[in-house]
């Protein structure tokens, strides 16, 4: 087979193989014993997994041990993560159908059957540890899958702490424990190992990690960069849009690629809308401290891992500003889009770009640009109470989501103010170079059959002057 004939480059490769071989193997067992669970069987099993890591005590042990492991975001953050966007997860898909018929169209005659894929290999990112490997699991198990996570390495021991927990609940319910499996000592050769062997990769991480998912010759869901870019337009009620957006800037320290990375103020409200952001602990860069910032956030033209997630107290001290007390934020004026103008980029900090528009034609165009530059096909969203803008803004922007009048971070990825499906995974469309535009979950995770029957009543061409119409004349 094309496995055993794979020629290695050295020892470390031949040792990744190896070890990724065994645990696939245990992994497929496992998932064969869950094969044909029922419906029943299944939400027990993810139902446990969630109330394993989520429950009392447990949640705020592991939000503690994230801060102290990764050295990203803050306590908060990680708490609300690993308590209440599990259990909010669940809660969006335990009352789904995911075992046998799943869906069916009588107008067309299908019947659509759910069938597991085999295993998930799963790779998680060092910005959020502590929910994703639930949540790609509970979709995983929902479909009947099992599932291989490998973390990053900054956080590996955050993630086995996660899945053993997983494991006992999963034992506990019956079921072997290896549906979840942990790469404890996570290598760029054994995630790669990973991709190869595993049947389908559900890949959240880094630009690089996502290529080599869909490099790796198995199928992949893949998510694109994130730059979340926001406008506030003249009929927003600005209160409300500044209280939001600060929430959403200073989530888990902007951990999240979701987190507002530039806000367009449309004319009219600039002034007074950026006073209630700075009400809201936003400080305004001068010229001279946006050069210290930059230098500080970007090193050779690379962010620089050192300001990630970190307090916006740290990262003053680093650029040599005097941050005064109570301000969480930083908000840099900003006009360009590109190489040029960094700010406009993805910036994972309590860092906002900030933009002045004439009108909404020019927020749009800005948006487009800005997001050309970086973030096409993730998220954008929209402060205000004309439906014709809104619309307008969602039909002229290359993005997968428009959030309204919502905190970006907590709410693209699915919340309780709204319908978006839970995850942690966005699909960015081929905008950002992805094969779907969902909020990926348990559904994107299982092969379907289509049952199609014949139809009670063919149905009969139309005429060629019904079917072609006007064209006819034209050509």
């Amino acid at each position: 087979m094309a496995e055993q004939v794979r020629q290695f480059a050295n020892e470390e490769e031949a040792a990744a193989h190896e070890e990724i071989a065994a645990l696939v193997a245990r992994s497929r067992a496992a998932q064969a014993q869950i094969e044909n669970y029922t419906q029943e069987q299944v939400d027990q099993l993810i139902t446990a997994m969630v109330w394993a890591v989520a429950k009392p005590g447990v949640a705020e042990k592991i939000a503690r041990f994230t801060v102290d492991e990764t050295q990203l975001g803050n306590y908060e953050g990680k708490f609300l993560k690993i308590s209440r966007k599990t259990r909010a997860t669940l809660y969006d898909i335990i009352n789904d159908k995911s075992v046998g018929v799943i869906e069916e169209n009588p107008e067309r005659n299908i019947v659509k059957i759910a069938k597991p894929i085999g295993v998930i290999g799963a790779l998680s990112p060092t910005t959020n540890p502590e929910a994703t490997p639930v949540i790609k699991a509970i979709s995983a198990v929902k479909g009947r899958n099992s599932i291989i996570v490998a973390p990053h390495p900054r956080a590996k021991l955050t993630n086995k702490m996660i899945v053993d927990l997983m494991r006992e609940a999963i034992v506990k319910m019956g079921a072997p424990a290896d549906l979840v499996i942990s790469i404890d000592t996570p290598t760029l050769p054994k995630t790669n190992e990973l991709m190869r062997q595993c049947d389908r990769i559900l890949a959240t991480g880094g630009a690089a990690m996502v290529t080599s998912a869909y490099s790796s010759g198995t199928p992949a869901l893949g998510v694109g960069v994130g730059n979340a870019v926001i406008t506030v337009d003249d009929t927003a009620d600005l209160d409300d849009a500044a209280e939001k957006i600060r929430i959403s800037k200073t989530l888990d320290l902007a951990a999240s690629c979701s987190s507002d990375n530039s806000v367009i103020l449309v004319g009219p409200i600039y002034d007074a809308m950026l006073e209630k952001l700075q009400a809201q602990g936003g400080y305004v860069v001068t010229p001279e401290e946006k050069t210290r910032l930059q230098n500080t956030i970007w090193t050779d033209g690379h962010l620089s891992t050192a300001i990630v997630a970190q307090p916006a107290e740290k990262i003053a001290g680093m650029a040599g500003i005097d941050l005064p007390a109570g301000k969480q934020f930083f908000i840099v004026p900003e006009t360009g889009a590109g190489p040029d103008h960094p700010f406009s980029g993805e910036k994972l900090s309590v860092v906002m770009a900030l933009y002045k528009a004439r009108d909404l034609d020019e927020a749009i165009r800005l948006t487009n640009e800005i997001q050309a530059y970086q973030g096409q096909g993730h998220s954008c969203g929209i402060y205000s109470r004309s439906d014709e803008n809104i619309m307008k803004l969602a039909n002229a922007t290359k993005t997968s989501r428009v959030m309204v009048n919502q905190p970006q971070a907590p709410s693209n990825s699915g919340n309780l103010w709204n319908g978006m499906r839970q995850t942690f995974s966005l699909g960015c469309g081929s905008w950002g170079g992805n094969s779907t535009n969902n909020n990926i979950t348990w559904r994107d995770l299982i092969n379907e059959t289509w049952v199609s029957k014949p139809l009670a009543k063919p149905k009969e061409l139309p005429s060629d002057e019904e079917l072609f119409g006007s064209v006819m004349q034209k050509i």
